[in-house]
């Protein structure tokens, strides 16, 4: 059985994010996605709804943190 995808808009549409945000979880891999021939993106639709905190290498260490929580 074939995943079923969506283009970035329809993607945006389903979990109510804007296109950055879908770009932003494209680069940090948070969902997967694939190009067709003609360089357009497809996001794979069960990619959308899975656990998207992130992971622990990409939060910030406490020491990385000022006390107003701004990031060093």
């Amino acid at each position: 059985m074939e995943r079923q995808t969506l283009s970035i808009m329809k993607a945006c549409e389903a979990v109510g994010v804007s296109r950055r945000t879908i770009y932003n979880w494209i680069s940090a891999g948070k969902v997967e996605y694939v190009r067709t021939a003609g360089g357009s993106i497809r996001i794979f639709a069960d990619t959308l709804w899975r656990d998207a905190s992130p992971s622990p290498s990409r939060t910030a260490s406490p020491s990385a943190t000022t006390a107003a929580g701004r990031h060093a």
